[in-house]
């Protein structure tokens, strides 16, 4: 069989919600539309394993879950006996590489065994950013924000060119010279729409505010919600912001979103002009979501599990000569998935126990049933320093993570360890130190109000822990596949 070309196109912290085909009338995603109206399916409940960067990145470039060797935190990552996609694309004759960030292994290590090209873009001069990022002063309602606006020049809306273009045009070259001997695999981990929440004016103005879908504030929140909500909300002083002032954050993090659509449409673009559109598998994921105003909160955080953190778009083309039925699909499923369909559209077995399901026959049509639950992890236990961020500890540090930091360093229950596990119709998560969550989502799709006492709902809180038990039954380790001799 001729191995198809992979692109894994990966934004970063992109919710789940924010895409106009998945009915949210003030998303601008016409590329990202069109691909799932003509090629593609698109996930509507399709989530992730750990709402920050590297647990997550860990986790769906493995098909592992984050507890099976530890990668729970920012700064474990992949070692070198672990598997990882990449690197078992480029044992099997891949062409690999990889232009973004990182956040997936331990630089020290070097990128040769991942990656025939780590590529590293032609140093430009660094652009201004929105000056010096238009906190205020430390103490005022901005000063934890990440919230900075329009960038580049606002009265020609020209294009802001830093990183995420760099390796953008880098991959588009690639695509024009590609080698003709092996397959391609091109990992684009691009940094939008991770905050600051800043967008060229051009992008920012093509978001109708109007058509904004409603927040979650924290006036709707009822029962025993996680203390880290409210310490990062006490931690952020942006309690006096107005609705207007949410709303113009929120339009620019619509805008970063608009821009990547338009970039991976020039991907697309490429392939097509290359003549290896047809030939290739595609996939377009984010590694988590984003508050952006629910909650009264920005960015997200290590131990909780709302929809709007967990829930990631998940957009998968397979190559022309497999079978695929363009269109939204219903199917509840995960990243660490995402391992497992690669390998079964480039005709790897791979060796070793991954927990991750093929999702070729749910692409292909013939079904809209993956998963019954989905789950995802975080937090740390007492004592376990180790695992905390590296946000300064000094009070009002000039960091924007300084308050995610405060929080993870109390020996309070704030960072406790976490367990979700979501079906199609409830959310049940497990907190060591403070009270569990439960939530009916049919009723409370913005999980406001805390069931976990309600006793109309104990057989329901039964069967979802009796999940919990045997999910972490299931997948509490991994056999190598190759067996230590006993003879001397």
């Amino acid at each position: 069989m001729k191995r198809p070309h992979i692109v894994l196109f990966n934004p970063d912290q992109w919710r789940g919600d924010v895409l106009g085909h998945m009915g949210n009338p003030a998303a601008v995603t016409p590329n990202l539309d069109r691909f799932v109206a003509d090629d593609a399916v698109s996930f509507r409940s399709a989530f992730c394993q750990n709402p920050v960067c590297t647990p997550s990145r860990c986790s769906f470039m493995s098909g592992w879950y984050p507890h099976v060797r530890g990668h729970r935190t920012m700064y474990h990552m992949m070692q070198p006996d672990e598997p990882v996609l990449l690197k078992t694309l480029k044992d099997e004759g891949y062409f690999v590489w990889w232009g973004g960030k990182n956040d997936l292994v331990p630089a020290k290590n070097g990128f040769d065994a991942y990656c025939d090209i780590k590529y590293t873009p032609e140093p430009k001069p660094k652009p201004p950013f929105g000056g010096d990022l238009r906190r205020g002063e430390p103490g005022s309602d901005t000063y934890y924000s990440f919230y900075v606006g329009t960038i580049g020049d606002e009265n020609d809306g020209s294009m802001y060119y830093d990183s995420d273009w760099a390796h953008i045009m880098g991959a588009i070259d690639l695509i024009k010279n590609a080698p003709q001997d092996r397959p391609l695999c091109i990992y684009l981990p691009i940094l939008y729409p991770h905050p600051p929440y800043a967008v060229e004016a051009s992008w920012y103005n093509k978001i109708d505010k109007s058509h904004l879908p409603k927040r979650i504030t924290a006036d709707e929140l009822t029962g025993d919600k996680p203390s880290m909500l409210s310490g990062l909300r006490e931690r952020y002083n942006m309690q006096s912001w107005t609705e207007d002032r949410w709303t113009e954050l929120r339009a620019t993090y619509y805008g970063m979103c608009a821009r990547v659509d338009h970039q991976f449409g020039l991907v697309m673009d490429a392939l097509k002009e290359a003549g290896i559109y047809d030939d290739t598998a595609v996939f377009f994921f984010s590694d988590h979501g984003d508050f952006t105003g629910d909650y009264g909160l920005v960015e997200k955080t290590q131990n909780t599990f709302e929809d709007c953190l967990t829930r990631v778009p998940l957009i998968v083309k397979p190559p022309a000569h497999t079978p695929a039925k363009p269109r939204v699909s219903e199917a509840l499923v995960e990243l660490v998935d995402l391992t497992a369909t690669v390998h079964d559209y480039a005709g790897i077995t791979p060796g070793y126990t991954l927990f991750g399901k093929s999702l070729a026959p749910v692409i292909a049509g013939a079904t809209d049933e993956h998963r019954d639950a989905v789950f995802s992890e975080g937090g740390r236990q007492h004592g376990e320093f180790h695992c905390n961020e590296s946000a300064p500890a000094n009070a009002e540090s000039s960091m924007l993570y300084w308050p995610r930091g405060e929080m993870q360093r109390s020996e309070g229950p704030e960072h406790t360890k976490a367990t979700m596990i979501r079906t199609g119709t409830y959310k049940y998560v497990r907190r060591h130190y403070e009270t569990d969550e439960l939530y009916d989502l049919e009723r409370d799709p913005g999980e406001t109000d805390n069931k976990i006492h309600d006793g109309s709902l104990a057989d329901v809180l039964l069967d979802l822990k009796e999940r919990m038990l045997d999910f972490y039954q299931t997948t509490c380790d991994v056999v190598p596949h190759t067996r230590d001799s006993r003879e001397k």
